[in-house]
């Protein structure tokens, strides 16, 4: 499995990099941690003409925690989310999640901003960055924008991210105190993607819900909100009628996927297992 011949350049700033997706957006390819690039490349699944490396490109890594929100670089590793003790200490499903990923040999290499950007329908990070009610921060020629996570996947490997536009970071707001997140999923037991993966995010007051937000992944053709779940249970305690009920909306929320892993009423029965057993733990 050889590639086919390419050029290579390593861009030292951003504004290089842009430089270099602008000249020849179609034909050119952003490689940061090259898990699903590299392996593309060797099957001639992709044959670019230029491969960008922005793996040395300071703007698009750390994990900064301020008193308004967390801003996570493109460039963090899975390891590397899973080792930030300030981040664990604000928001530990990100090192719960990491954990769940694929291998220690992805996980030193893999980036979240890879992840979010190839839109693989089974990736982790998707249904996590819905739930925290994320921004994904983008750069381009045009000049720098945000969007919300629940817009930014449209379709399977298919984001709003133009060709000559890169993703920079992640932006999320400091939850409120008593917001509690989880993340579940069903993994296949080969590759370790999500046959379906659940992130619940969950505020009580009073003993009812305060707060919800709900992120899917592997079930659809893209990570969406579980929103009809969520506004369902907002005002109404976590009993288990509510659960079930919740569930049973969020199973019904999307047409499934249906492949030789798993058929479509597999999944939606997986939706509704998962998401009842990750609403149970956060009422717990």
């Amino acid at each position: 499995m050889i590639p086919a011949a390419f050029d290579y350049a390593r861009a030292s700033s951003l504004a290089q990099a842009i430089d270099l997706l602008r000249d020849d957006p179609d034909g050119t390819k952003l490689l940061a941690g090259g898990h699903t690039l590299l392996p593309a490349l060797k099957l001639r699944l992709a044959s670019p003409e230029l491969l960008v490396d922005i793996g040395g490109i300071a703007e698009l890594k750390g994990i900064e925690i301020s008193e308004t929100g967390i801003r996570i670089g493109t460039l963090a590793t899975h390891a590397e989310l899973f080792a930030s003790e300030p981040l664990y200490r604000e928001l530990p499903i990100f090192r719960q999640t990491a954990s769940l990923i694929a291998d220690p040999q992805v996980r030193n290499r893999g980036t979240i901003g890879g992840s979010l950007a190839n839109a693989d329908p089974a990736a982790d990070w998707p249904a996590v960055v819905v739930a925290l009610q994320a921004e994904i921060e983008i750069v381009g020629p045009n000049g720098l924008r945000r969007v919300a996570a629940r817009d930014f996947f449209i379709d399977i490997f298919s984001t709003v991210l133009e060709p000559d536009e890169i993703l920079v970071s992640v932006h999320i707001p400091r939850p409120r105190t008593g917001m509690h997140f989880i993340y579940r999923k069903i993994r296949h037991p080969a590759s370790g993607f999500a046959v379906v993966g659940i992130a619940v995010g969950v505020r009580l007051q009073e003993g009812a819900v305060d707060e919800i937000s709900i992120g899917v992944t592997g079930a659809a053709n893209h990570a969406f909100a579980g929103q009809r779940a969520s506004d369902f249970l907002i005002g109404k305690t976590l009993s288990p009628d509510n659960i079930e009920q919740a569930a049973k909306l969020l199973s019904e929320t999307t047409a499934c996927l249906s492949d030789r892993y798993a058929s479509a009423e597999y999944r939606a029965n997986l939706i509704r297992i998962e998401t009842r057993r990750a609403l149970f733990a956060l009422a717990s």
